[in-house]
């Protein structure tokens, strides 16, 4: 099982211009105030003119550490956006298991455990997009409620997809639709959804990509039965785009 860290920082920036992490910064005020509320509830205890009442408790979220990765640095969303670019060229360096395990969470993984919705938004929460990752040892899909990967099979398949012009990116990322999944809509509404979803999702890849001194390369696949088999896919399902990702050679 591979497991990621347990924090996602959003960066902002204290008054003397030193940047801190969003969360850090609400975790750091969450101590205040349990802090307050605690002094309060002694001094109310020790005053003579007062009796001390029972003071009330908070019950925080539930958490799992298990979801949310730890960033690694606290670069801005604009400064994302200035640095997302398509990568042509890759080195064949694997990506550390826990580094693949916190970009999959940023592309596609559970930011909200009390409803289960994602970092990317779909269509009625459908949620349809299986995220299947081809690396050298094998073929996994991503498993969003765990943030893990499960396997799919062990033999490499990246030739598969086609894209022989990425064919050194260590990490190939295929966006695969489950239709089965909707409740509504005609194919052809389905289809453009998919297509929508598979979008923001490939955004959220890019942008990580963008802050991780990574690489990464948006990309139609040749449709093919050869791949489809090897992900064991049903009839009702279909591969939509792919991504290369990796350490850039440029």
């Amino acid at each position: 099982m591979f497991v990621s860290k347990n924090d996602r920082t959003d960066s902002m920036s204290n008054p003397e211009g030193q940047r801190i992490s969003r969360r850090l910064f609400l975790r750091i005020m969450a101590v205040f105030s349990t802090t307050a509320i605690a002094g309060s509830s002694l001094l109310e205890g020790c005053s003579p003119s007062k009796t001390a009442q029972p003071t009330a408790t908070t019950t925080p979220l539930p958490t799992n550490p298990t979801l949310e990765p730890a960033a690694t640095n606290s670069a801005t969303v604009s400064e994302a956006l200035k640095n997302r670019k398509s990568t042509n060229a890759f080195l064949t360096q694997p990506l550390p298991k826990e580094k693949l395990l916190d970009l999959l969470w940023a592309a596609w993984g559970i930011n909200r455990l009390d409803s289960g919705k994602r970092t990317a938004p779909s269509a009625m929460n459908t949620q349809e997009i299986d995220l299947y990752v081809l690396l050298v040892d094998g073929a996994y899909v991503y498993d969003a409620k765990q943030n893990q990967l499960t396997l799919v099979s062990d033999q490499d398949l990246r030739a598969q997809i086609g894209a022989m012009k990425f064919k050194d990116a260590p990490v190939q990322l295929v966006f695969v639709a489950d239709y089965a999944k909707y409740k509504a809509g005609t194919q052809s509404e389905q289809e453009l959804w998919s297509a929508a979803h598979t979008g923001f999702i490939g955004q959220n890849v890019y942008l990580y990509c963008a802050t991780e001194g990574l690489g990464a390369h948006f990309y139609t696949v040749m449709q093919g039965n050869a791949l489809k088999d090897s992900l064991k896919l049903r009839a009702d399902q279909a591969i939509l785009f792919g991504q290369a990702v990796g350490y850039p050679d440029e």
